[in-house]
């Protein structure tokens, strides 16, 4: 089997024993692992007797680690990456080292393993191959909406955390009405759910609180015209016109009519 310089391995996002026989295999016999915190990943070759050192390659510090590896790499040694959970640069870092090896023509591969995206989009219903992944999505409530309205035509799917999800279902309800989505939580876990409705009950059944880390699909709209034109008066609301102005502006710019764009202003 050809060897490279570099490797990115996928570790597991929950149970322990997804991980493939080359993951373990390229742990084992490279010379170092940079890793997201030493301490999680440290576990990881606990339970498979891997007794490689770790380094640590975090956000934080990714820019500084990138002359160290190269020189490491340069006296001869490989090194594989990983992340706390899943496949290194999907929302993880390696974004920054991987094209400054590629420049020093240090060879990279990267295996094939566990991610939370494949998982989920695996295990619930969709009627086209087509998503739009945005990463984790952002705080505020008007870049929530403006995702969501830039992207109704389009799955778009994302990771949130526990504490924040309830607040983002909201934002897009606000924007995209009782759109359907899918919300996967603890994939792979013991506890792990997914549930697919609109979204009104989604926020119901989670009332109580949710757990686990999270990722969600929001299905793309098929009236898209409406879901435009209540993006539209959102914006128009927020700087001040009235429902009357509005029902006037939109209606001279949609195929829809005064009083039908004026309800959804009052809706």
């Amino acid at each position: 089997m050809r060897e490279f310089d570099f490797y990115i391995v996928p570790t597991p996002i929950g149970n322990i024993e997804d991980i493939t026989l080359r993951a373990i295999d390229v742990l084992k016999t490279v010379d170092l692992i940079a890793c997201e915190d030493t301490r999680t990943t440290q576990k990881l070759l606990n339970h498979y007797n891997i007794s490689t050192k770790c380094i640590s390659y975090h956000k934080y510090n990714e820019r500084e680690r990138v002359d160290f590896f190269i020189n490491e790499l340069r006296s001869g040694k490989k090194i594989a990456l990983v992340s706390d959970a899943g496949t290194p640069m999907i929302c993880d870092p390696g974004a920054v080292i991987v094209p400054e090896l590629i420049k020093n023509h240090f060879s990279v591969t990267a295996l094939p393993g566990a991610c939370a995206i494949t998982t989920f989009l695996s295990e619930i219903p969709r009627a086209g191959e087509e998503f739009t992944f945005v990463g984790f999505i952002p705080r505020t409530e008007a870049q929530i909406k403006k995702i969501m309205s830039d992207n109704m035509a389009h799955n778009v799917v994302f990771y949130d955390s526990p504490e924040r999800i309830i607040n983002t279902l909201k934002a897009i309800q606000a924007c995209r009405g009782d759109v359907q989505i899918s919300l996967g939580r603890e994939l792979s876990k013991l506890f792990e759910e997914v549930i697919t409705d609109n979204i009104s009950n989604v926020i119901e059944h989670f009332k109580d609180g949710i757990k686990g880390e999270i990722v969600c699909m929001v299905y793309a709209q098929n009236n898209i015209q409406e879901s435009e034109i209540r993006a539209k008066i959102d914006i128009l609301k927020n700087k001040g016109y009235s429902n009357k102005d509005i029902s006037v502006i939109l209606s001279s710019l949609f195929d829809y009519g005064k009083n039908d764009i004026y309800n959804l202003c009052i809706d």
